[in-house]
């Protein structure tokens, strides 16, 4: 199976921003342990800009882009440096790609990607994969990095997309509101933007707006599509293995 995991920076980081280790090492072990029994995993990882965040203090004077270009940067090579640490002790290596939206512009540009990371699957190697905020034109930027997973499972044709949040899935309500109920089951063109805003989390960019927009758009595609709790234990495990649990899944629609 053709895996794309998309981990957000609420799963990722701590409240200080700091990456959180032993979550990561915790996914880590679970990916590991998919590729050990054949499957294709595509990293897709936010936190780069958390993570620099943590490390360095600019000036309030420093322009809002300039920031985030320097940010990202610096949390990028904290954040990749994790993972090839955290990936080495069980026994694979990683490989960082990172892109933006004018990559996907072209025909060709898009192939050439889709060479890459087939490229990193026949040789075992785990593709790490970030937006390039160092150079990205903000006007041309991602929604988030949910966007970015959305293309790239449609990209290299994968089985099933994986969006790991702070929350169980998509909810029929405000998810802090006791009455509200988690959506296990989203059939093909099923139509649920009335129960989700635009609110982004603490750490990144993205809304459940976009998670929604992207899962309904990957499953139109014939990609089965899992949002689920980034902090549950062995949850990438149960999502391939189809254990029944509290997350919201996307049935793919069928391929022509």
């Amino acid at each position: 199976m053709r895996i794309v995991v998309k981990i957000g920076s609420n799963v990722l980081a701590r409240a200080n921003g700091r990456l959180s280790i032993a979550r990561m090492a915790e996914l880590a072990d679970e990916i590991s342990a998919l590729c050990d029994q054949g499957h294709q995993v595509l990293i897709v990882t936010s936190g780069a800009v958390a993570a620099g965040r943590a490390q360095v203090a600019l000036p309030k004077t420093v322009d809002r882009v300039a920031r985030r270009q320097v940010l990202s940067s610096v949390g990028q090579a904290i954040l990749i440096d994790t993972y090839r640490s955290l990936f080495s002790a069980d026994g694979l290596d990683v490989g960082q790609i990172l892109l933006t939206k004018s990559d996907f512009s072209t025909p060709e540009h898009a192939a050439n990607i889709r060479q890459c990371i087939q490229a990193f699957f026949a040789y075992g190697i785990v593709p790490v994969v970030n937006e390039n905020d160092t150079v990205s034109v903000e006007s041309l930027m991602f929604t988030d990095n949910d966007e970015l997973a959305g293309l790239l499972a449609g990209l290299i044709g994968a089985d099933l997309l994986v969006i790991l949040s702070s929350i169980d899935g998509l909810y029929d309500g405000d998810p802090a509101a006791p009455e509200a109920k988690l959506i296990r089951q989203v059939a093909p063109g099923e139509d649920l933007s009335r129960f989700v805003t635009a609110a982004k989390s603490s750490q990144g960019r993205g809304g459940m707006d976009t998670k929604l927009r992207v899962a309904t758009e990957v499953a139109g595609e014939g990609i089965s599509v899992v949002i689920a709790n980034g902090f549950r234990h062995d949850v990438l495990t149960d999502v391939v293995s189809g254990v029944d649990f509290p997350c919201t899944r996307f049935l793919p629609a069928p391929k022509a």
